[in-house]
């Protein structure tokens, strides 16, 4: 008897171990498997998206479907493929999808050119594939060529060439694009025209670098980039900005010429910049009425320019006599002078106009002169879909004699 009971006691641990193990692998089960079926719905909702919407098929041969994170453990998830798009979406700029804007019917104000701006779509519109190059797409020509011709296979849209063929913008040469420098109001060359604006500013050598006190650029309207792409060999780097209108691909072309760009617009958000991050602003013939909504566009160029930096402005209201463009002209001079902007020079089309260096001017203003200063509580570096207000961002106190750039003011 003796025995026996022993044997049962010392059974009695082993049979407690065995229970405990296996409810230790009914929770293991329960929790991995629920786990696993929230992070492969998570990872496969793309694909299953992209399928309904016919951008191709992943599924395995044996006709399975397959995620495109591949096959594996939960644990040990590793990316294999992205669909790619139908060839119809080769040209798919997200959030600038002109069509989505219309099927959504998005209430925009064209006269501020909001349809220019960037609208995301809903989660469920999102898609979720590579967009497809064009299919006799080369390898980039390598910069500094670049500058000057680029593959026409891989730009769907020359018709520039021939719209602004009397400007010289650029060329169709055979199976390439020629770029000579030119644009709207420089025909003679994007160098010449930099060098008069130096020039113009007393920089020495008619260099715009000045000795490495002009950095960087904005370039507003830029066309096809010619402005920023000559301003690399100067050790200044030029952001350069446009929109995709009736001028299509003008960014392409800049981006595949291995030129700094991007698709934008001054609407009505503040640009994805900081404040103070120009030395120069540049407008040549861009087209934009700087004197709406109480010069909020002028205003957003003077947030983004730092202290003692310039705005050249190339345009027919510079030089023209006649009346509307001596009407705008005159308001528009009336404009910068209460932004407490002076002329640094103005030389046949183009004028140079040149930002205070702290706030002096600003409190010498009488009250009440419009533009105002922007509330104290503003934060001028918020840009994030942050809308633009007409009024004027002061100095932070502690640094009004700081970041200026010695020129004509000196």
């Amino acid at each position: 008897m003796r025995g026996r009971n022993d044997a049962g006691q010392s059974k009695r641990p082993i049979v407690l171990c065995c229970m405990m193990i296996v409810c230790l692998c009914l929770l293991f089960l329960y929790f991995s498997g629920s786990n696993g079926q929230a992070k492969s719905t998570a990872f496969e909702y793309g694909t299953k998206f992209s399928r309904t919407l016919g951008w191709g098929s992943d599924d395995g041969e044996d006709g399975s479907e397959e995620s495109i994170f591949g096959t594996g453990d939960a644990d040990d998830i590793k990316p294999k493929s992205f669909p790619v798009c139908d060839d119809r979406h080769s040209e798919l700029i997200p959030c600038l999808d002109r069509n989505l804007i219309y099927q959504m019917r998005l209430k925009l104000d064209l006269n501020l050119m909001e349809h220019y701006e960037r609208h995301c779509p809903p989660p469920e519109r999102r898609f979720n594939c590579l967009i497809p190059p064009p299919h006799v797409y080369k390898v980039p020509i390598k910069w500094p060529k670049s500058r000057d011709v680029v593959w026409k296979a891989n730009i769907p849209h020359t018709h520039l060439a021939k719209e602004k063929s009397d400007q010289n913008w650029m060329v169709e040469a055979g199976e390439k694009i020629k770029f000579p420098g030119g644009g709207t109001h420089f025909h003679h060359g994007a160098d010449k025209y930099i060098s008069n604006i130096a020039n113009m500013l007393n920089f020495k050598d008619n260099n715009i670098n000045n000795e490495g006190m002009l950095r960087t650029v904005l370039d507003v309207g830029c066309g096809v980039a010619s402005f920023g792409g000559y301003l690399l060999s100067s050790n200044v780097i030029a952001m350069s900005l446009a929109p995709n209108d009736v001028h299509q691909n003008q960014i392409q072309f800049a981006l595949e010429r291995g030129i700094p760009a991007y698709l934008g617009v001054l609407g009505t958000k503040r640009l994805p910049y900081p404040s103070r991050s120009f030395e120069l602003a540049h407008c040549s013939r861009c087209r934009i009425d700087w004197l709406q909504r109480d010069g909020i566009l002028l205003l957003e160029l003077d947030r983004l320019l730092r202290p003692g930096g310039y705005f050249a402005y190339s345009s027919p209201e510079a030089y023209a006599q006649d009346e509307e463009d001596l009407r705008i002209w005159k308001e528009m001079s009336a404009l910068v002078e209460r932004m407490c902007w002076k002329i640094a020079e103005k030389r046949n089309q183009t004028v140079i106009w040149v930002k205070p260096l702290n706030n002096d001017c600003y409190r010498r203003r009488a009250f009440g002169t419009k533009p105002p200063l922007c509330k104290t509580g503003d934060d001028p570096d918020s840009v994030w879909g942050v809308p633009m207000e007409a009024c004027i961002t002061p100095y932070p106190e502690q640094m009004e004699e700081l970041g200026w750039l010695p020129g004509l003011l000196d």
